[in-house]
C-alpha cells in the first residue's frame, strides 16, 4: 500500500533534482547564465586543457572579437567553445562580454528591415565576424565594416534561436 508520505517524499525529490538541475544553469562563479555567449578581448588566447596556468596549451585562438560559447566557469577560468566545437579553457581576463557573431552563409544579404523582401544595405562574406545589436524572434541587426542590416538567426553562429535582445 502506498503511503501519502511516500508520494509527497517523491514530490519533494522530484523538485529537489528539478531545483538542483535548474541552478546548474548559472556559473557557480558568476551566477549568469550557461551557456552563454562572449567574445575575445585579446587579439590572441591560449585555450588550455584545464582551468589553469599548469595545464598544457592545446591551442591558441588568435582573432579578437571571435564570438565564443562559455559552457562552464571555475575560478577564473571559462571553458568556452567556438563555432566548429574547438574549444578549452581560457582565463576570464581574455574574454569580453561584447557580443559578436560569425556569418555563416556566403554572401549574406544585411537587410535595411527585418524583411526578407527589404532592400540590402550590404553583403557579408561566410567567416565575416560582426557585432550583434537587437534581436527579434527570427532576425538579428548586425554591423561589420562600418555597414548594418538585419539578418535572420540561421545564417549566423553566435546567438541562441529564442534569444530575444533589444
Amino acid at each position: 500500500m502506498t503511503r501519502v508520505s511516500d508520494i509527497l517524499g517523491g514530490a519533494i525529490l522530484a523538485i529537489a533534482m528539478a531545483s538542483g538541475a535548474m541552478a546548474q544553469d548559472k556559473g557557480q562563479v558568476t551566477n549568469l547564465p550557461i551557456p552563454r555567449y562572449v567574445s575575445m578581448k585579446a587579439s590572441e588566447g591560449n585555450v588550455r586543457r584545464g582551468p589553469s596556468l599548469s595545464h598544457r596549451i592545446d591551442w591558441v585562438f588568435k582573432h579578437k572579437d571571435l564570438p565564443l560559447q562559455i559552457t562552464a566557469e571555475y575560478g577564473h577560468w571559462r571553458r568556452v567553445m567556438d563555432r566548429d566545437g574547438a574549444g578549452g579553457w581560457v582565463h576570464y581576463s581574455l574574454l569580453s562580454g561584447v557580443r559578436t557573431v560569425i556569418v555563416d552563409e556566403n554572401m549574406l544579404a544585411l537587410r535595411a528591415k527585418p524583411d526578407n523582401q527589404a532592400g540590402v544595405n550590404a553583403t557579408a562574406e561566410a567567416g565575416v565576424i560582426a557585432r550583434l545589436g537587437q534581436c527579434l524572434v527570427d532576425w538579428c541587426r548586425i554591423t561589420a565594416g562600418g555597414e548594418s542590416g538585419w539578418v535572420r538567426k540561421t545564417a549566423i553562429w553566435g546567438v541562441d534561436p529564442d534569444e530575444i535582445r533589444e
